[in-house]
């Protein structure tokens, strides 16, 4: 089963309600996605760390109903 955009943009925004979120489909399977977000948590975390913040975020999700998710996460300037 695959998971919709709008999905991943509700489960990012219960996690991180500051959060900037931009959710493209990069394949149009609804199973390849690319995600940017942008959220104050991420300050002073290292990519690893932000990327693990937005993973838990999906409550497992990920390579089940989500095989793929190309992430770009950053604070804000």
């Amino acid at each position: 089963m695959a998971m919709q955009a709008n999905e991943i943009e509700r489960l990012i925004r219960e996690a991180l309600p500051d959060a900037q979120v931009e959710i493209r489909d990069l394949a149009g399977d609804g199973d390849h996605y690319a995600a940017t977000v942008v959220s104050e948590v991420f300050r002073g975390k290292t990519r690893v760390q932000q990327h693990q913040i937005v993973y838990s975020a999906l409550k497992g999700r990920m390579g089940g109903e989500l095989h793929a998710l190309a992430l770009t996460t950053s604070a804000p300037a």
